[in-house]
């Protein structure tokens, strides 16, 4: 937390206990001393309540409890680290960092370990890929499934379809440098017609029915050539220099449908891979990219 939040817990803290302090004792002094057979007149389903002073039990577990926060209070505040550290010096910030210190003895020299492996060696190794797999799942499984499967707008790791390239130096680039897919939005320049003739001469190159005349096909690859060819080339195969992806196969990022398409191309899209080198780490890195991989040549990958 920041410093301003942190002196605002504390702040808030000492707050509540002086004023449960103040209500506890202020009910306590004008309270009566002696017990009495009257009410206080409140009578709810036959039940009255007497006017009678608290327990001392009560009021005991009351200061037991107050004792206590004060006591925890000055031992492990753990609120504003090296300013208010309690007389232990415990913090949860200073907790998290001893377990990462530890987990970086404990496991660092084995990443240094397979660090200083290719890519391809790791995938012999299970051990390697097992790790790889379990910091996949707990960072990358979110985006593209814990099966690697992919989702509307985040592709799918386990086929052979790379649109920033597939050999291992490649992947490991998208995951430490991160990736931005940017596909402008064309239909201001196009227009609806022109749109829906570039959707359906695309859809007919990846070999999907349409619905369109020769006339329109031709159109559409008129119109193909002079807006899209630069980045996706003009046989459509794509281009992984700028992210460009194949239009000639079956792999649809966002849906292979008329509408989908043609909204593509309408209002284009902004896909963010986000960089974990910092993040993961450079070693983390290498066993995600061995474990990523392996996925897509599991025919090379030992069982």
């Amino acid at each position: 937390m920041s410093d301003f939040w942190s002196a605002w817990v504390l702040i808030l803290t000492l707050a509540c206990l002086g004023f449960i302090c103040f209500v506890l004792f202020s009910t306590w002094k004008v309270q009566r001393k002696d017990s009495t057979e009257e009410t206080v007149g409140h009578e709810f389903d036959g039940i009255t309540e007497y006017d009678n002073p608290m327990p001392m039990w009560w009021i005991g577990l009351f200061l037991a409890t107050l004792i206590f926060g004060a006591v925890y209070f000055i031992l492990y505040p753990g609120i504003w680290p090296g300013k208010f550290d309690g007389i232990l010096g415990w913090s949860s910030t200073g907790e998290l960092k001893a377990d990462q210190q530890k987990h970086a003895r404990q496991y660092q020299p084995l990443f240094e370990q397979y660090a200083a492996k290719s890519i391809e060696q790791l995938q012999e190794n299970p051990k390697a890929l097992s790790m790889g797999k379990r910091i996949f799942l707990n960072n990358c499984a979110l985006c593209h499934g814990s099966d690697a499967g992919g989702a509307f707008g985040f592709p799918n790791l386990t086929d052979h379809d790379w649109v920033w390239g597939g050999v291992p130096a490649e992947i490991k680039a998208s995951i430490m440098e991160g990736r931005n897919g940017q596909m402008p939005a064309w239909g201001p320049v196009l227009g609806e017609s022109g749109v829906r003739n570039v959707a359906s001469y695309i859809r007919d190159l990846s070999g999907l029915e349409v619905n369109a005349t020769i006339e329109d096909l031709a159109s559409g690859k008129a119109a193909y050539a002079t807006t899209c060819a630069v980045c996706h080339g003009g046989d459509a195969q794509g281009n992984k220099l700028f992210g460009a992806p194949n239009l000639t196969d079956d792999i649809w990022l966002y849906g292979n449908s008329q509408a989908q398409v043609e909204y593509t191309i309408r209002k284009g899209r902004n896909g963010v891979m986000p960089a974990w080198k910092d993040i993961l780490g450079p070693e983390k890195v290498h066993l995600v990219s061995a474990y990523v991989y392996s996925l897509s040549h599991k025919d090379k990958t030992a069982e």
